[in-house]
């Protein structure tokens, strides 16, 4: 069976933190925040994951309770703990297409980085994974550079049927 899957998520700017995204620093006067390091990008291909795999949400699985375990947590961990609960369920994943909305900081240096990293804490190849990145032409709260939104869409596969 093939599933798709699709996630979302945004993050406000707040001072004082770094700018994590796909996995990598990004170079940046500001960062997102977020219970964990908000990793707007590995957020939304999480959500997307769970959704094709019928895992429910990532908020259901690592909730932002002050605290807990999640709290500052590398987004990473929280992908490699989602790919293995995707491949538990006998799935493993076809590709992903991701879309980061961004104003600034300007991502095309990073994306290949980016890449790169999901793809290594996916256990997936390169070619599997692809990240773009847009802005809003100054529309919107991306737009007026409050934050950062990102979209995901997943395709996971069976793998006793492939």
């Amino acid at each position: 069976m093939t599933r798709v899957g699709f996630g979302y998520d945004v993050h406000k700017f707040s001072p004082n933190r770094q700018l994590w995204l796909g996995g990598i620093l990004i170079p940046s006067q500001q960062g997102l925040e977020g219970h964990s390091d908000a990793d707007v990008l590995i957020h939304a291909l999480c959500d997307a994951l769970l959704g094709a795999a019928h895992l429910r949400d990532i908020g259901y699985h690592f909730p932002p309770v002050k605290g807990n375990e999640y709290e500052n947590i590398d987004s990473k961990i929280l992908l490699k703990r989602v790919m293995q609960m995707i491949r538990d369920k006998g799935y493993e994943i076809g590709n992903a297409d991701c879309t980061v909305c961004a104003q600034e900081p300007k991502l095309s240096p990073y994306i290949e980085q980016m890449q790169k990293c999901l793809a290594q804490v996916m256990q997936t190849d390169e070619e599997n994974v692809t990240v773009k990145a847009t802005t809003t032409e100054h529309l919107g709260f991306v737009g007026r550079k409050e934050g950062i939104a990102a979209y995901a869409t997943v395709l996971i596969y069976n793998q006793q049927e492939k």
